[in-house]
């Protein structure tokens, strides 16, 4: 059978190529972020906001968040951060319902922002792989740079 949300769960969204965050309020209802331009269809409002800088705060139904794609419960950080109580993660939720806020993928994205709810600590592990891989890029691209360099260098030599 499967677990249903309790008020103060983050929801873990599956969209094709990344996830999308949301925190169960009850009721049937999530709070997430979505970009500001964007209306229906849910499904695409996380996709978009990786682009835009600015998105809303949102309170919707978790059926019209998720859509087609698969979700579960996913308090993964419990161990390392304590859950705030349930009644407080509440109110700072519905605090934030109807506002605008930054959003950036690697610093503000929906997965920080629930985070920051639940546990009063902004933690993205998809902004921490992103970072992660875009340090192993960037250093492969300089040290692919140097070795051209140094091969440009070497063949100047033999003429």
């Amino acid at each position: 059978m499967a677990a249903y949300p309790e008020p103060g769960d983050l929801i873990e969204i599956f969209r094709p190529a990344y996830q999308h965050w949301a925190l169960y309020l009850g009721d049937g209802y999530v709070i997430n972020v979505t970009p500001i331009d964007e209306g229906p269809p849910a499904m695409f409002a996380s996709a978009k906001s990786v682009f835009s800088r600015k998105a809303q705060v949102r309170m919707q139904l978790l059926k019209e968040v998720v859509g087609n794609d698969r979700y579960r419960i996913n308090n993964k950080h419990d161990r390392t951060y304590p859950p705030l109580p349930v009644e407080e993660i509440i109110r700072r939720a519905q605090r934030f319902i109807g506002q605008k806020v930054s959003y950036d993928l690697l610093g503000s994205n929906c997965e920080h922002f629930v985070t920051l709810l639940r546990y009063g600590e902004p933690v993205s592990d998809q902004a921490n792989k992103a970072i992660t891989t875009i340090g192993f890029v960037t250093a492969a691209a300089g040290a692919l740079s140097l070795l051209g360099i140094l091969h440009s260098r070497s063949r100047e030599r033999q003429y």
